[in-house]
Parts: structure tokens; C-alpha cells; sequence
């Protein structure tokens, strides 16, 4: 047999009893990545559809599975997913942005290996580019404890994911033409629940039974507030955290944000709205979809239930409320409440504030006054192949500086296994709403006005919701504790599209001299490669 044939069957062999003998099961996604003519608010335009669905396919998965996705992108142009609260542990080179992985090219296909390590909960994957998010390709991701692990309420008789957000009627194309020519966006045309328009969507139960909804705002930028006609909702789960099980006759998600409620169905048998309304807008967006009893007697009467609509103070504390239930179980069997992150000091305080303006005549996006411009070349390849020139660390301030707004391709430096407080501060008059790939953070404080030192004696420092995403009101700020304990590089950024797509995000190099395969995974074999790093190696074989 020759040599190459032997080392060939050598490493298939082992590939094979890797994957046999493994302890975490695998899954395996084949996805088709294409354009395709949708109708959600009644006209036709392009939508972009995953094996000819939107929204895509959910990807139902148990802590610690292994997902291998493998997506071909048949769209004319470049492609990314990336995976909305999925930490993708040591290896941010799968996360699916474009400062950690190189696009799909057109006709080509990519295979993403991941692993829902030490998590549970409801999130989300989206386009990362282009603003494709505007056009569809995102769906719902649901991680199921393992079977011995405790889940703090009992099975449902359903599990739902409502993927909810704020649409336009205008192709992604028309939308991002307006942005690359320096202008802002128009107000959203309507509200999709599941991809469909008022009253276009519906949900089956029967009476008496319980059921699980895992909700997610996969829009560009409203908060939104859901709630179901004449039905309580139970608060279980936000973003891989179980949550004090508080009751609410409607809850507000922001931008990027998932959880899960409960609620049960013992009404009268007969149809009920489901409603979704933007918050803080004027006008108010609404729409609708139907909860459908199996013995109903009839559709839905009277006008849908009004919610909060510009009430600040009433989101605000309700946020607060939302803690985290300290003696159930997460991913693991300890109970969460065994963290005391309240104990543990601070290293480091980074102050981030946003802000609005313009740059060469056209408008712009930033945050501690850089706005972020993408490099020719993934900073995360950079890195790995010691490529000078692409970025600079330290590129963004720890602080506000006051000065105007500047372009550049900011990444922020910081120490692996340091456990940090961010702060951030909105001077404008409209919601923020930040998400940290990589990552769950403490959600330790949140008021009006200017951020102080003082603020910290108001913090919330032994129950506070872990979580990926968190809003910040206007004029207001929000504080946030995290544990540096997953090396990469990772996206922090805006929630409202626009904004992310003209400069407000940046990159946290979470950095350790180390090359230990307990800090770091190394480069995907399988990983393409772009821009400066175009023809190298990814690693020997």
C-alpha cells in the first residue's frame, strides 16, 4: 500500500473512532442558502431562504452536542451565519462574523464545527453581512438540558420558538444602497411573528395543557413587547438562564434579546390574539397572530389587548425584576446561585458610550468615538498568522473621549481569565441594545442619568441575570460584569442594524500567551481563508 494511501486511512480511522467513541453526540445540518420571492407584509420582495424556508430551520440540540453545519451559499454574493448567544468556547473562528471568519464566496460552501459546550437555553443564529438580516436567513437554536440534568418546571406539552421583529417592505439591497450612500433608514413598514404578517401566523394548543415559548427579536430596530390576550406569562429562561419564576401580563424583549416563558391554556375554548408592538416609537407598529385552541368555538373577538407603548419607567423595571433563580440548575447539576460573582474584584472598568454623526458627509455610527470600519482581512486570521498592518490594538479607548467621531477598525486588548465591569453609557434619546459574542455577562446595575462610582452601591451583586444582550435606556446606562474566561476574538456591538452596519461595534481581543488546547482551539483545518491570508496554510496535517 502506498505511503499516502496508508496515512490517508490512518487518520480516517481515527477521524472515525473520534467521532464514534465521543462522548457528546453529533449532529449534522446540510443547508441551501438561496434567494427567493416572499409576501410577510403583502408584496412581493426577495427574501433569503434556508432550504427553501423562512424563517430557516430551527436547530434543536442537548448541552454539550456538536453541530456541524455544512452551508452552501447559492446567493451572488459573500455569505456568513453566526450563532446569536452561542459561545463556541475556545474557537472563535467559527462565530460567524466578519472579524473572525472569511466569507462563503458565491457557489461555495463552508462547514461550521461547533459545540454547545456547558450551555443551555434559546437563542438564535442571522446573517452577519451585508445586511442580509434585513432579507431573512435566521431561525431559532434551542439547547435542552441533558436528560439527568433538573430543569426547574415540568415538561410542556408544547415548545415553540416566535422569532419576532420589525421588517421593511424594501429589498435588503434597496436598504443597504441607503446606508452606503451616507443615509438613514426610513421608519419599519409592519412586525413579523415567524416570517408572517398580522394575523399570518398561529399557534395549536389544547385546553388546560402548558406550553413553552421560546421568543427572540431577530429585528433591525425596534424594541418590542409580546403578550397573549387574557393570558398570564411565566418567565423561565432568558438566554441560557433560568430565571425567578415572576409572572407578567406582557414582557418587553429588545433587540437580540431571547427567553423563554410559559404559559397555560385555561381560558374559555375558543381563538386568542397573540400581539407584538413596537415600544418607544411613533406611531406604534403592531401585529398579531392567533392562539388557536383545539376545541375552539370561535375566532378571536373584540380588539387585540393595548400594551405599554413609550413607558419607560415600566420597562425599566421590570428589568430589574428579571433575576436569576439561584438554586436551580443550568447547564450543569450545581445549582447557578453556586458563582458568587458578587465576591469577586474588579480588575478593570471599561466606560463605553455611542454616539451619532456624521464623517465625510455621510452618516456614521460609533462607540468611545471610533467607528468601526472592517480590515481587508479577518483580525482573527491576522492574529493567527502574525500579519502586521491589519489592525492596532488599543485602536479604541477604555473611555469616552468627547472628541468627534473617527473612522478605524477598532479592537480593544484584554487578559484572559481578568474579570472585567463595562459600563455603558447612552447620552442619546433612544434604547440601545449591546450583545457580547463569546460570552454571558452579570447584569449588575441599571438607572437613568450619568454613571458614576457612586452607582456601584446600587448594584445588584448576588442574583443578577446572566445573559448575551442587554439594553440600555435613553439618557440612561447599564453595567455589566464579565468573566474573560473564553480566549478570541469577539464582536460587541449594537443590536440596531444600521448602527452595527456603520461602525458601532468593535472587537474585545481576549489574548493569552498561551497555545495550550485548554485555552485555545487552533485553526479549523476546513477554514478559508481571505484577504492577507489568502494562500497560506491552516495548519500542517
Amino acid at each position: 500500500m502506498p505511503l499516502h494511501s496508508a496515512v490517508a486511512l490512518i487518520c480516517a480511522t481515527v477521524s472515525l473512532f473520534v467521532i464514534a467513541g465521543a462522548e457528546d453526540p453529533y449532529r449534522f445540518f446540510n443547508w441551501n442558502v438561496t434567494y427567493g420571492d416572499i409576501f410577510p407584509l403583502g408584496v412581493r420582495q426577495t427574501g433569503i431562504l434556508i432550504n427553501g424556508q423562512f424563517p430557516g430551520p430551527d436547530i434543536h440540540s442537548v448541552t454539550n452536542d456538536n453541530l456541524i453545519i455544512n452551508v452552501f451559499n447559492s446567493l451572488n454574493e459573500p455569505f456568513l451565519l453566526s450563532w446569536n448567544g452561542v459561545q463556541n468556547r475556545r474557537n472563535s473562528y467559527e462565530d460567524g462574523v466578519y472579524g473572525t471568519t472569511c466569507p462563503i464566496p458565491p457557489g461555495k460552501n463552508f462547514t461550521y464545527i461547533l459545540q454547545v459546550k456547558d450551555q443551555i437555553g434559546s437563542f438564535y443564529y442571522f446573517p452577519s453581512l451585508g445586511f442580509h438580516k434585513a432579507a431573512g436567513g435566521f431561525g431559532g437554536i434551542r439547547i435542552l438540558s441533558r436528560p439527568r440534568i433538573p430543569v426547574p418546571f415540568p415538561d410542556p406539552a408544547g415548545d415553540y420558538t416566535v422569532l419576532i421583529g420589525d421588517w421593511y417592505k424594501a429589498n435588503h439591497t434597496d436598504l443597504r444602497a441607503q446606508l452606503d450612500s451616507g443615509r438613514k433608514l426610513p421608519f419599519p413598514d409592519g412586525i413579523l411573528i415567524n416570517g408572517r404578517g398580522p394575523g399570518g401566523a398561529s399557534f395549536n394548543v389544547e385546553q388546560g395543557k402548558t406550553y413553552r415559548l421560546r421568543i427572540s427579536n431577530v429585528g433591525l430596530q425596534s424594541s418590542l413587547n409580546f403578550r397573549i390576550q387574557n393570558h398570564k406569562l411565566k418567565l423561565v429562561e432568558v438566554e441560557g438562564t433560568h430565571t425567578l419564576q415572576t409572572t407578567y401580563s406582557s414582557i418587553d424583549l429588545h433587540l437580540g434579546q431571547s427567553m423563554s416563558v410559559l404559559f397555560t391554556a385555561d381560558q374559555s375554548a375558543q381563538d386568542y390574539y397573540i400581539v407584538v408592538s413596537s415600544r418607544f416609537t411613533n406611531p406604534v407598529l403592531t401585529s398579531t397572530a392567533t392562539l388557536r385552541y383545539s376545541n375552539s368555538a370561535g375566532p378571536v373577538s373584540g380588539p387585540p389587548p393595548g400594551g405599554p407603548t413609550i413607558q419607560v419607567d415600566w420597562s425599566l423595571n421590570q428589568a430589574r425584576s428579571i433575576r436569576t433563580n439561584l438554586t436551580a440548575s443550568g447547564p450543569r447539576p450545581n445549582p447557578q446561585g453556586s458563582y458568587h460573582y458578587g465576591l469577586i474584584n474588579t480588575t478593570r472598568t471599561i466606560r463605553l458610550a455611542n454616539s451619532a454623526g456624521q464623517v465625510n458627509g455621510k452618516q456614521r455610527y460609533a462607540v468611545n468615538s471610533v467607528s468601526f470600519v472592517p480590515a481587508d482581512t479577518p483580525l482573527k486570521l491576522a492574529d493567527f498568522f502574525k500579519i502586521d498592518g491589519v489592525y492596532r490594538i488599543g485602536s479604541i479607548s477604555d473611555n469616552p473621549t468627547g472628541g468627534g467621531i473617527y473612522l478605524d477598525t477598532s479592537v480593544m486588548n484584554s487578559d484572559y481569565r481578568s474579570f472585567i465591569e463595562i459600563v455603558f453609557q447612552n447620552y442619546e434619546d433612544i434604547v440601545q441594545s449591546w450583545h457580547l459574542d463569546g460570552y454571558s455577562f452579570f447584569v449588575v446595575g441599571m438607572d437613568g442619568g450619568q454613571w458614576t462610582a457612586a452607582s456601584r452601591n446600587g448594584y445588584n451583586l448576588r442574583d443578577a441575570v446572566s445573559r448575551c444582550t442587554t439594553q440600555v435606556y435613553p439618557k440612561s446606562w447599564t453595567a455589566i460584569y464579565v468573566a474573560l474566561d473564553n480566549v478570541g476574538m469577539w464582536n460587541l456591538r449594537s443590536e440596531y442594524w444600521a448602527r452595527q452596519y456603520l461602525g458601532q461595534q468593535f472587537y474585545l481581543r481576549v489574548f493569552t500567551t498561551s497555545t495550550s488546547l485548554r485555552d485555545e482551539y487552533p485553526i479549523p483545518k476546513n477554514a478559508l481563508l481571505c484577504g492577507r491570508a489568502s494562500g497560506r496554510r491552516t495548519r500542517p496535517l
